[in-house]
């Protein structure tokens, strides 16, 4: 036994680096009908200088026994710091050793180490998988290991299976035996060196589709039987994502296969595996024929996202967890080229700007954070898993990349590849590379952005003389503060002069700069492009020159400038007034984000107008959006855009609920039964939409089928449709039942978005706050830890001051052991909230006078 006088390790977060771990053979055999497995690791270690102890990370796990060489050790574990320590018989040399380990453990329902996913057969008999999720640290409940990202080894996997399942890991098969008992060992081959949170083992009555061969790399997708004919998209856009992955980073695929593994139970969205990338059903599997194109979007992001972490983030990874956002940031960036290059159509660089508002929402706040921060504990790491580090990370990397050029951008990440393939980097290597090759200061313009939060807004007025644009920055805030903060801005701009068009850009280092033309400008546009990560507040004058002719802005740019607008609308420096001047113009907006921002926005007004002057809203809002959706009608025309289909759907619902159209109401009940009765007769899209209104005016009719649709999907987006519609009815009766239900039928990894989406219900989103309070310890208990400050970050509609007051009470006297920065951001979120109710509500009405 080690001398518990002395202290493991000085960092107590850190193992120590006394010895390295090179090679592990881990055997397991799972059981899943008592959800126990057993297990032995077989790890080829170095020892750097003489010990007479190793240790190694475990936790949940009963070691049996220890040997290091053959020589058996004393065992101990520190279940507080997830450690085991083996204490040595006699001092190991410097050198190569062999240790091995005896454990076993459970088969946990929590969604993370080695826990169990269920479903239910063709003949409704409940089945079982066994599965994976390790990142950050779980790895550590499966198999004992150095848990740490820069500890990376070489892993060979066995799994001992009842005959009739299918194992799945990292590696191909190599060999397969049966032993007397019935039971068959998978040998995979070794992988790559890797961290231990990307290894992965699945178990259970799964079938695979066929596998497609892509330039020599064998892919397939895994479900559950009788779901294979909804693998074709994701097939699709896999073998396209290899292909792009493989050119731009100049680096062949580094796995020997790779299988896409759909999970009935998965708390993630996806888990970048090398090999074996694990998803959540609805973001792999899909009916193109029946889904909206969003859905499509959504799993052909998802998809790209973790094939590109085969490069960036398998094969080159973080030395620690603060370095985390890098890998999810530039995955998100990765996706969204892939993704543009498979469904050019799709605009997918004009779609990712509302997930970048979204992250700029919350980097409006005082409670933000910088995009990377020091990491001491390791569930500290699950801070980073938010909208900062994937929507504003890859923004910030979208405008580093159109400043330089996209070729210069790609020289660089082609260098930092080939530098660090196989190890572990910090942020600053990335941007050395890149810099390298560019000749530009990139690491003191990233720096400004990566390393402190928040973001500017740059003031553009004529400067002194007619031919120069003045330029000042200060940062963007909902509730203004002094605050010296500066960035380095990298400017992209475009303005008319005389008949023509200039474009140029500029470094703003200082608070403020000048820009010159050739001439006086007749307008100008800051931020050309739209993939600056700061808001535009131009001078008057210029303003007036962007709005009085629209068409000089592409989508993206107008989709600033409303978006920007209205972020000033809510911190009180903008009148509503002036907001809904620019949304007149818009009558012949085509583009479904700027609708969606003004949608939203106006959805905002709706929750906060006094009830008597709610008509006046309704009235502008069918103003507005007729004439709009009556170019489109309710279905696809010949030639026109996928995007249009998305439109269509959202001046549906701006139609039906905002507007309280009584036409499209009863259009709307008369296509969501046409489709209960054949899907393929509605337009997806409009499908999607009119569930939505039908619920939200439905009674208990409409709920039983709600409710059969979602018992009885047809595809896995459909069943999230309709269980989450359930949140929107407004029959008191049936809301509780649904409320009743996120703790009962579903799923855990559904259940906190049930609830967000009854938070945000116009009517009854109190009661659900109410069952919220009431419930708290079994939520707490019941749901996965990441996702509770993810349902929380609903109660920011609650913004009637006494609720809103009892939110915070209560939340305040109840923190989360993870994830509580998100919850605090939420709360401010909402006295931005109760500030702009108590600002604006009494006169509201009065700006829709001549609606």
């Amino acid at each position: 036994m080690p001398n518990e006088s002395v202290p493991v390790e000085p960092a107590p977060y850190r193992l120590p680096r006394t010895v390295e771990p090179r090679r592990y053979e881990l055997t397991l055999a799972p059981d899943l009908a008592t959800a126990t497995f057993t297990g032995e690791a077989v790890i080829e270690v170095e020892v750097l200088e003489a010990v007479d102890r190793i240790v190694l990370n475990a936790a949940d796990l009963e070691v049996s026994s220890a040997q290091l060489d053959g020589a058996e050790g004393a065992v101990s574990l520190d279940a507080e710091a997830e450690r085991l320590i083996v204490a040595l018989p006699s001092p190991a040399a410097p050198g190569a050793h062999r240790l091995a380990i005896q454990f076993a453990g459970t088969i946990n329902d929590k969604l993370k180490g080695f826990y169990r996913s269920t479903f239910k057969d063709a003949d409704g008999n409940e089945r079982v998988i066994a599965a994976t999720q390790f990142e950050p640290t779980d790895a550590r409940r499966a198999f004992p290991c150095w848990d740490e990202p820069d500890r990376k080894a070489v892993f060979a996997v066995t799994l001992v299976v009842d005959d009739g399942l299918l194992a799945v890991s990292n590696s191909p098969v190599v060999d397969q035996s049966v032993d007397a008992g019935g039971k068959r060992s998978v040998r995979f081959g070794d992988t790559m060196k890797m961290s231990t949170y990307l290894v992965a083992f699945v178990v259970g009555p799964l079938e695979t589709t066929e596998a497609v061969d892509v330039d020599g790399t064998p892919l397939r997708v895994v479900c559950v039987p009788g779901k294979q004919d909804l693998a074709g998209f994701s097939l699709e856009i896999g073998a396209h994502a290899l292909r792009f992955f493989s050119r731009y980073f100049g680096i062949p695929y580094p796995g020997d296969k790779l299988d896409l593994v759909a999970l009935p139970d998965f708390a993630m969205g996806a888990m970048e595996n090398l090999g074996a990338v694990t998803f959540r059903e609805s973001l792999l599997l899909i009916d193109p024929e029946l889904a909206t194109r969003v859905e499509l979007e959504r799993v052909a992001d998802v998809v790209a996202h973790e094939i590109a972490h085969m490069w960036f983030g398998d094969l080159v990874t973080m030395k620690w967890w603060n370095g985390i956002w890098l890998n999810e940031a530039f995955a998100t960036f990765m996706e969204l080229l892939c993704v543009d290059d498979f469904r050019p159509d799709w605009e997918r660089w004009v779609t990712f700007g509302l997930s970048r508002a979204a992250a700029m929402v919350t980097d409006s706040l005082e409670s933000t954070r910088p995009i990377e921060f020091p990491v001491r504990k390791p569930e500290e790491a699950e801070g980073m898993f938010d909208v900062l580090t994937y929507s504003k990370g890859a923004g910030v990397l979208r405008m580093l990349e159109q400043y330089l050029g996209s070729e210069r951008f790609n020289a660089g990440i082609v260098r930092y590849i080939a530098e660090h393939q196989y190890g572990n980097t910090e942020t600053t290597d990335l941007w050395d590379a890149i810099e390298a090759v560019a000749g530009e200061p990139v690491r003191a313009i990233m720096d400004s952005w990566i390393f402190q939060g928040g973001y500017p807004v740059v003031s553009v007025e004529v400067g002194s003389e007619a031919n120069q644009l003045a330029m000042s920055q200060r940062r963007f805030r909902y509730v203004e503060h002094d605050d010296d903060t500066r960035w380095q801005v990298p400017v992209l701009y475009r303005a008319g002069v005389a008949g023509e068009v200039h474009t140029g850009r500029y470094l703003l280092t200082e608070q403020e700069g000048t820009i010159t033309l050739p001439g006086k400008p007749d307008w100008v546009v800051v931020n050309a492009g739209g993939s600056g990560v700061y808001r535009v507040r131009y001078a008057p004058e210029l303003l007036r020159a962007l709005v009085t002719d629209l068409t000089n802005l592409d989508a993206l740019e107008r989709f600033n400038l409303v978006g920007d607008t209205w972020a000033s609308v809510q911190a009180g420096t903008t009148a509503v007034a002036e907001f809904v001047e620019l949304v007149r113009l818009l009558g012949n907006e085509t583009d479904p984000n700027i609708w969606s921002t003004v949608v939203a926005a106006l959805g905002m007004l709706d929750r906060i107008i006094p009830p008597a002057e709610r008509p006046k809203l309704q009235s502008f809002v069918r103003a507005l959006v007729r004439p709009a959706f009556e170019r489109l009608g309710w279905s696809a025309k010949p030639g026109e855009s996928e995007r249009d289909g998305e439109l269509r759907a959202l001046l549906v619902v701006a139609l039906g609920w905002l507007g309280n159209d009584g036409d499209v109401q009863r259009k709307a009940a008369e296509l969501h039964q046409a489709y209960m009765d054949n899907p393929l007769s509605v337009d997806p899209d409009v499908a999607g939409a009119v569930a939505t209104i039908v619920a939200r005016s439905g009674g208990e009719a409409e709920y039983e089928q709600f409710l059969y649709r979602f018992r009885n999907p047809r595809t896995p987006q459909e069943e999230i449709r309709y269980l989450y519609d359930l949140a929107e009815f407004r029959v008191e009766p049936l809301f509780r039942r649904t409320l009743d239900m996120s703790l009962t039928e579903v799923r855990t990894q559904n259940a906190p978005f049930v609830l967000a989406y009854a938070l945000m219900n116009r009517e009854l989103g109190t009661l659900a706050w109410a069952f919220v309070k009431e419930h708290w310890d079994e939520i707490v208990a019941k749901f996965v830890d990441n996702l509770v400050p993810r349902m929380l970050e609903a109660v920011t509609v609650l913004s009637e001051p006494s609720v809103a007051a009892d939110v915070k009470s209560f939340l305040k006297a109840h923190p989360l052991r993870m994830g509580q920065k998100t919850v605090d951001q939420a709360l401010e979120r909402l006295d931005v909230a109760v500030a702009f109710r108590q600002r604006e509500a009494a006169a509201l009405g009065s700006v829709f006078d001549d609606a």
